[in-house]
């Protein structure tokens, strides 16, 4: 398969994703779930999302539909990128193995539906505050939190841009 294809592939349904999860869990991978905007890729989104997929063998990454960006009130700018642009440069990751994307404020349904082994996001939330904690914890998975790469935020980078 060309990689161009290959980048059209990652972007799944839910439902897609959850075939795709099933036959990972049955060739005995360990699944990882993550979940944000991406709105400007930077470094420190690499950093996480590489480290994310260190702790698994699959990498599913949930993302915030435009919709439900613009409800997080991350400004009236956003999001900078459509959320088709925002999921094509995220699928050109080697760490992503596939995206969903999702219009709820949470992605809590998402999760429900995949039953992820692993949960993560950033050390700026606690464990027992992240959205599925109850979901992943109740059948046994762990939820992780990683550092963020220091100096690298979409907003730093969108005041930059404004001077």
């Amino acid at each position: 398969m060309s990689f161009h294809k290959l980048l059209h592939k990652k972007v799944m349904s839910p439902e897609a994703a959850q075939r795709f999860v099933n036959a990972s869990r049955i060739n005995g991978k360990k699944v990882v779930f993550t979940n944000g905007c991406f709105d400007i890729l930077h470094a420190g989104h690499v950093d996480y999302l590489s480290q994310a997929r260190d702790l698994g063998n699959v990498l599913i990454l949930g993302l915030n539909t435009d919709s439900s960006v613009k409800r997080q009130n991350k400004g009236p700018e956003r999001p900078i990128n459509s959320e088709d642009a925002r999921a094509k440069v995220l699928a050109s990751l080697g760490c992503i193995d596939a995206i969903v994307l999702f219009d709820e404020d949470t992605p809590y349904e998402l999760i429900k539906l995949l039953q992820p082994d692993i949960l993560v996001k950033g050390d700026d939330y606690t464990p027992e505050s992240i959205v599925g904690y109850d979901i992943v914890t109740g059948r046994g998975g762990k939820v992780i939190t990683i550092p963020f790469l220091q100096g690298y935020s979409t907003t730093s980078i969108v005041n930059k841009l404004k001077g």
